[in-house]
């Protein structure tokens, strides 16, 4: 790839999405749009960029920034974020919101297994939720997958990835070399596309936020904004998760860490 062409496309994929790329990612850019270009009749990928370059077409803008961005997920990822939740974070919110009311927003939600993780936890002690209105928004820059977490259909594979057994025949029906997550956990949570380099605004405010391994892909700058702006759409005595990779020491003073506790913070 020639280097005005990955600083163009880099350039592109920051202001679209804040994905920021660098030139030992030239293989990531060339693996991911050749099939693109291919699908456009385009033979090679110069080719490609040098329509690109001139397009004005938004679903093609949308297209190329989907392909790259990284949509890796599973059921209780890495488990410690989800103890928390269940064992620390529910029981200060059943305390404290005298309105029942519970609002949680996933960003970042990909295939949604983070989102539905969640609400399986909720569901284990629906004597305690049964009376509460809880919304969990999972968002994600991708329709693609948004589409998939809306369906909540997962191969035999996906269901492996962290999912205890017992939550597996309880809440997923097999059919043939699918497994289909129950409409009782699937409607608790509600997708809708979102760019976190819009505004918050629309989405309201949340008790807890989760935005796992999805910051490490931001400059510092980016990095930031995103979590100045979170902290105005999280109640005061909320909790942020960000994926072990992640901090916000030296990025912001809005969250601390909440101590010994990898990944979790709260508001300043």
């Amino acid at each position: 790839m020639r280097p005005n062409d990955f600083e163009f496309l880099a350039k592109f994929l920051k202001e679209r999405s804040g994905l920021m790329l660098t030139q030992d990612k030239v293989y990531l850019l060339e693996s991911r749009l050749t099939p693109i270009a291919r699908k456009y009749g385009h033979d090679t990928l110069d080719a490609f960029i040098a329509s690109f370059k001139m397009s004005r077409d938004e679903a093609l803008n949308v297209e190329v920034t989907e392909a790259m961005t990284t949509n890796e997920s599973f059921f209780f990822r890495d488990s410690t974020p989800f103890d928390l939740f269940k064992n620390q974070v529910l029981p200060v919110i059943e305390k404290n919101r005298p309105t029942k009311r519970l609002r949680i927003w996933c960003a970042a939600a990909s295939t949604g297994q983070e989102p539905y993780s969640l609400a399986m936890i909720l569901k284990e002690q629906w004597h305690k939720w049964k009376d509460w209105k809880i919304e969990i928004v999972g968002t994600d820059i991708c329709t693609k997958v948004l589409s998939k977490a809306k369906q909540g259909h997962y191969s035999q594979f996906e269901v492996q990835r962290g999912l205890p057994i017992q939550m597996l025949i309880k809440y997923f029906e097999q059919d043939g070399d699918v497994w289909k997550l129950n409409d009782e956990i699937r409607n608790m949570v509600s997708y809708r596309p979102f760019n976190l380099l819009s505004s918050f605004t629309t989405l309201g405010n949340f008790d807890v936020i989760y935005c796992r391994n999805v910051l490490i892909y931001f400059d510092q700058e980016t990095k930031g904004d995103v979590l100045d702006r979170m902290r105005r759409h999280v109640a005061d005595d909320g909790t942020l998760f960000l994926g072990a990779a992640e901090t916000v020491l030296g990025i912001t003073d809005k969250f601390q860490p909440v101590k010994g506790q990898r990944g979790m913070y709260t508001p300043s």
